[in-house]
């Protein structure tokens, strides 16, 4: 994720992951916000709650990022209270790929660029959806990843990934696939988040800090 200035609005950096179980789904994130080559931030949250049952990661501008997440919590409010019902997944990441849609394409001296990877639970199941930056919408099947650690996660993924992992074992492979990102790039670190969706709804699990620091 990025802190946003005009130098530097094409430079992003993150590592989330999204990864389909058998019992649930799985989202990671690493915790470190940059500024071209500026740490802005050691503890940010990248993996944020929408609903009891569904929850995104966001890559990218972290203003544009954090603003449609608090316009897609409102809408999703407001659209259970009219329709007197639960907000579907399907629903839900329709809405915002819309919105991410037509963020990116309002006119701006510096475009507002956002990545989310959204996942979550209703009366049908249990759903991993990939919601690009130009807003285009995927339905994910096994895996995702996104931000510039993802190309370390991804081979984490293509190897240990197997169909049917548990919860549990979903975990552990997040927290590999983080964790090889951070070794290897510069704008991922600090620490490492991670979610479970699962029929006991959208939940963090893990949280762990790195300390970094040298003491004298």
């Amino acid at each position: 994720m990025v802190k946003m200035d005009e130098k530097n609005y094409m430079k992003t950096g993150t590592t989330t992951v999204g990864i389909v179980c058998k019992d649930g789904v799985i989202l990671a994130a690493d915790k470190r916000a940059t500024s071209g080559y500026l740490i802005a931030q050691k503890d940010t949250d990248k993996i944020l709650s929408v609903t009891d049952n569904i929850a995104v990661t966001m890559a990218g501008t972290a203003s544009d990022g954090q603003m449609l997440v608090r316009y897609l919590k409102s809408e999703m409010s407001l659209k259970k209270i009219r329709s007197k019902r639960e907000v579907t997944v399907k629903e839900a990441a329709n809405l915002m790929s819309r919105m991410v849609y037509s963020n990116i394409r309002k006119p701006s001296m510096v475009p507002g660029i956002s990545h989310f990877i959204m996942a979550g639970i209703d009366d049908t199941g249990f759903y991993l959806y990939d919601l690009f930056a130009d807003g285009t919408i995927s339905l994910v099947k096994d895996f995702i990843g996104s931000g510039s650690g993802s190309v370390m996660a991804y081979g984490v993924l293509e190897t240990m990934y197997k169909k049917d992992l548990t919860v549990e074992e979903g975990k552990k492979l997040a927290i590999k696939c983080v964790n090889a990102a951070v070794q290897r790039d510069i704008a991922s670190g600090n620490g490492i988040d991670v979610f479970t969706i699962t029929k006991d709804g959208a939940k963090k699990i893990f949280a762990e800090t790195f300390n970094t620091r040298i003491e004298a």
